[in-house]
């Protein structure tokens, strides 16, 4: 049976006095101001942290931050899960590279953080490469965060990183809130080992591949899915992975409507065909159990391996992805590949 819970958890307005909720932690209360990180550099940034942008003395301001490149997770949801390190950054940086600024302007007016922000996403992030690279080089300090999360996590952020690696700028993460390990800690799934997939993609026959492939492991899976998408990706899951797959839908995460759906796929596929929810959603999909772990026959690698080539994969890659996916050698598939070779190349010369 299907296992579905609510959490009454939200954000409360920031109240005159200093306190909050009991069960909520201030970020402005810090019982041990020595926990925080140190930066030195021999070139160091131009303006301390004794300077930083908006003024505001709530947050404690140690030493001097280094120029470069800062990946800032922030707030999945609840605006008070930011650490004290990621504010004192955005308030230090001389510029915020943000997926949408509209968005990441509330969260700076939350806290009084007066810094430019600068938009950065898939749709101008090669445009504005150079200049945030040049930046970077005069010895800024350039801040990047998301609309949520961790940059780079399925969000812009990756390329210019490996940028700046290549150009021997410093690339600083800065962690905290992740939609991944929230989900992964609450889910009751194995977290031994996981696979995080993330989006699947919008063609059928990458998403079945995909699939196919996490469907065969061990450790947890770990998927990002649209609320307009979960219905497709149920079907879809339900088919390849088994209906009696144990599932965990974590929607909402730290905001008022949080809730963990937890039953089986089959369960799922039935509950959410009916309503569509809201918000942004982490599936997570137990692994494959090792007791009844199945060794395919010969006719079923052959017929993984026609999926694969018929959607345009060498043999080689079809070969590499079936091995992935399975406990046989790959060997013994490279053979099965090549008899399914020939037997098409002798189907084509009769034809003729």
């Amino acid at each position: 049976m299907s296992i579905s819970w609510a959490s009454s958890a939200f954000l409360p307005k920031r109240a005159a006095s200093p306190s909050f909720l009991p069960l909520l932690v201030s970020p402005f209360r810090n019982p041990n101001p020595s926990c925080f990180l140190r930066f030195s550099s021999s070139t160091p940034h131009n303006a301390p942290e004794q300077h930083a942008h908006g003024g505001d003395d709530d947050v404690p301001k140690q030493g001097t931050l280094k120029s470069g490149l800062y990946l800032v997770a922030t707030p999945i949801g609840n605006l008070e899960d930011i650490t004290l390190r990621a504010l004192r950054v955005l308030k230090s940086a001389d510029v915020i590279l943000s997926e949408d600024t509209r968005h990441s302007g509330k969260l700076l007016q939350y806290y009084n953080i007066k810094t430019p922000l600068v938009s950065y996403h898939k749709f101008n992030e090669s445009q504005r490469e150079m200049m945030i690279i040049q930046k970077l080089q005069q010895g800024q300090l350039v801040a990047l965060i998301s609309d949520a999360g961790t940059p780079g996590i399925s969000d812009p952020g990756m390329e210019l990183a490996r940028l700046c690696a290549t150009n021997n700028i410093p690339v600083v993460p800065i962690p905290g809130p992740s939609a991944v390990v929230a989900a992964l800690s609450a889910s009751g799934l194995s977290t031994s080992e996981f696979t995080f997939v993330g989006f699947l993609s919008k063609h059928a026959g990458s998403r079945r591949e995909r699939l196919e492939i996490s469907s065969n492991e061990s450790a947890t899976q770990i998927f990002f899915v649209p609320p307009h998408k979960l219905c497709q990706f149920l079907e879809e899951a339900s088919s390849i992975f088994g209906k009696s797959r144990c599932c965990v839908i974590a929607r909402e995460m730290t905001k008022i409507h949080e809730e963990f759906w937890r039953g089986s796929l089959g369960e799922a596929s039935q509950v959410f065909s009916s309503q569509q929810p809201r918000g942004e959603i982490t599936l997570l999909i137990e692994g494959k159990a090792d007791s009844v772990a199945e060794i395919p026959s010969d006719s079923e690698i052959e017929h993984h391996l026609k999926v694969l080539i018929s959607n345009g994969h060498s043999l080689s890659t079809a070969v590499r992805l079936v091995a992935e996916g399975t406990s046989v050698k790959k060997k013994q598939i490279y053979a099965i590949a090549l008899k399914l070779s020939e037997k098409s190349i002798g189907d084509d010369e009769q034809q003729k």
